[in-house]
């Protein structure tokens, strides 16, 4: 069975940061790109960032490019998301996916606030 777990979500204020995880299990993950998307309270899913398996190319929604940098470590199964500069707008349930297909995981909650 496909699992991805995310971790690393919580309460940060403004300007500050956080490093989201994505673990996965039960999937070669060596072989398949991924995908972190997010969903704001009242909003629908919005992609913002995905890494093929090499983790050789990026790419980045125009809402997080410069301050998000999505990466992957395949020796561990596991996808990065650094988010630097955070926004009150960036506050949403952000889940990792596997490329081209609609497995994610449970999600974790960012809150940006004062």
């Amino acid at each position: 069975e496909v699992q991805l777990v995310e971790s690393g979500g919580g309460l940060v204020q403004p300007g500050g940061s956080l490093r989201l995880s994505c673990t996965a299990s039960g999937v070669t993950f060596t072989r398949i790109g991924m995908n972190w998307f997010r969903q704001a309270p009242g909003k629908g899913l919005e992609w913002i960032s995905g890494i093929t398996n090499s983790g050789g190319k990026m790419k980045y929604a125009d809402s997080v490019r410069g301050r998000f940098t999505i990466s992957r470590d395949n020796a561990k199964s596991t996808l990065y998301l650094q988010m630097n500069n955070l926004k009150p707008e960036d506050t949403a349930v952000y889940y990792c996916g596997i490329d081209r297909t609609n497995v994610r995981g449970q999600g974790t909650q960012v809150t940006v606030s004062s």
